[in-house]
């Protein structure tokens, strides 16, 4: 079965994953940006990582047989330094406009700030301003931030805003949040990943319950314990669930599709072949 993984950090993985990934059928995928580990402190940081994710790493996965895309944005968990948020924001628009970029993402929420909100907005306002898709991370729950308050600020700010709800993906759901993310028709968004979101048969709970329209399912797959072929699990659970080969192709490869396509440049080429490791050249 062909997958399309609409969400995972390449950045953070090694070869042996590229190499797992087409094995489990993965032949395209969309690389959100994300918090690297520590906090940057220029903006010129951000920009070679936009770079990094938009050119290099398209190369380096095609190498493996895969086709891959990415999104640029200010992190919600860099978010809280609004002046240099700013800086960023204000020198983003050739790497929004590159070739390899599908949509502004990660944008969100980490504590659930006023400063957070405030570059959420900001690049709310980017994403309208050049017709892309919007990734939405929600929070962790912990002892000091409710994910589902998250969840429910990000649907306020939704529907003020006014954007196609048909381009944004509210993105990390578990059970405490689902309802709420879908209370208005944007696509929404679980993530396999051990203890703080989702594992596959949770997703299938998660299916049976809310259905298969505007749902998708990603790893995530990041610096910590995760596994970039998790969607293969989730179609091997969905199967032995007893849901039909449709039902499954629809969640690991219908609905990617379907959401990324209304990107214009979004064409993945599924057919890559991965290139002998002799052949590498730096």
């Amino acid at each position: 079965m062909t997958i399309v993984e609409p969400h995972i950090h390449m950045y953070s993985r090694t070869t042996d994953d590229y190499q797992a990934m087409y094995r489990a059928g993965i032949r395209a995928c969309v690389e959100p940006s994300f918090w690297l580990g520590t906090n940057r402190q220029y903006a010129g940081t951000f920009l070679d990582y936009f770079s990094l994710i938009l050119d290099f790493e398209t190369v380096r996965a095609r190498r493996f047989g895969i086709d891959h895309y990415a999104c640029v944005a200010v992190n919600p968990k860099e978010a809280e330094d609004v002046g240099l948020a700013e800086e960023v924001l204000a020198e983003i628009e050739p790497y929004v406009s590159h070739e390899r970029c599908v949509a502004i993402g990660e944008i969100g929420f980490n504590l659930i700030t006023p400063n957070e909100e405030k570059v959420l907005m900001r690049q709310l306002e980017i994403a309208r301003g050049h017709n892309k898709l919007v990734i939405i991370h929600t929070p962790h729950d912990t002892p000091d931030v409710s994910k589902l308050d998250g969840v429910k600020r990000i649907i306020a700010i939704l529907k003020e805003f006014g954007y196609d709800y048909d381009r944004i993906v509210v993105d990390h759901n578990t059970e405490a949040t689902m309802a709420a993310a879908r209370e208005i028709p944007v696509w929404t968004g679980m993530t396999v990943y051990p203890y703080s979101k989702l594992d596959p048969e949770r997703v299938v709970g998660l299916i049976r319950e809310h259905g298969l329209e505007r749902m998708l399912v990603n790893s995530s797959a990041d610096w910590g314990v995760s596994d970039p072929t998790s969607l293969a699990q989730v179609a091997e659970n969905m199967k032995a669930a007893g849901f039909a080969d449709g039902d499954v192709k629809k969640l690991v490869f219908g609905n990617p599709m379907s959401f990324f396509g209304q990107a214009e440049n979004f064409a993945p080429d599924l057919d890559l072949t991965p290139v002998a490791i002799q052949e590498f050249q730096r």
